[in-house]
């Protein structure tokens, strides 16, 4: 079997159980509740698959489970938090390859990678590439379950900061070309009669322009606008305002 329980470990789980239930009847009396992540599971194994299904839905999860990369791959997937539990070994494509694959998309997703076979280097390889965990079967049923919620966690960030990203991104495509100039601008640091001498222009337009921008940016300060200006890789130029001769 790929997962042991040690002595003391039912009565973690059990509490595990006992809390997802809560969680449940509040999401329940929720109006509006946290969408529910699902874990997927890629094993070909069938026994493997069975038991993590009852295991990782003992404590709440909904689960997904594949006997392949490809097939996984090939299912849709709810938008949704979630992770992926994944064994390295895999007929046709691997559990590193997969990852490689995720990585080359939007909907890369978290992964506990499972071994039978204590291989460092694969280990050192896919932590390097943002595993989660790495762990080698057979393993505790705690550990399972820990990087799983660890892994949930993670998702929900990487997902909240790819919808800011994509935000952001709406708000700065609707800048006109000059508003563009004028955010570098003060990315750099410059007044706003800085930013009027490298563009040409007068100081009373660039804070006209300064104005339009913010509010298109729904930037509430300046850090603020820096801020957003950062997540979209704008950052200060070497002195001459992008687009000053445009």
């Amino acid at each position: 079997m790929a997962i042991r329980t040690h002595s003391g470990e039912a009565a973690m789980i059990e509490r595990e159980r006992s809390r997802a239930g809560v969680a449940g009847r509040r999401a329940d009396a929720d109006a509006k509740p946290a969408a529910a992540p699902v874990i997927f599971v890629v094993d070909d194994d069938v026994a493997v698959r069975s038991s993590l299904r009852r295991l990782i839905s003992s404590v709440g999860f909904a689960v997904e489970v594949f006997p392949s990369a490809r097939a996984f791959l090939e299912a849709p997937r709810p938008a949704v938090p979630g992770c992926l539990v994944l064994d390295v070994r895999l007929p046709g494509l691997s559990g590193l390859d997969l990852q490689r694959e995720l990585a080359a998309t939007d909907a890369e997703l978290p992964i506990i990678f499972l071994t039978g076979h204590g291989d460092i280097p694969m280990s050192v390889r896919a932590m390097k590439a943002g595993a989660v965990e790495f762990l080698t079967k057979p393993f505790r049923e705690q550990e399972l379950l820990d990087a799983i919620r660890s892994a949930i966690e993670r998702d929900r960030t990487m997902r909240a900061e790819r919808q800011e990203r994509t935000e952001l991104r709406r708000r700065y495509a609707s800048l006109t070309a000059r508003e563009r100039d004028v955010l570098a601008g003060i990315v750099a640091g410059l007044l706003n009669k800085q930013i009027a001498g490298e563009l040409g222009t007068s100081e009373a337009t660039v804070k006209e322009q300064r104005g339009h921008l913010m509010a298109k940016m729904e930037a509430g300060s300046v850090a603020e606008l820096v801020r957003f200006a950062a997540r979209l890789g704008i950052t200060p130029g070497a002195g001459k305002v992008a687009g000053a001769d445009g």
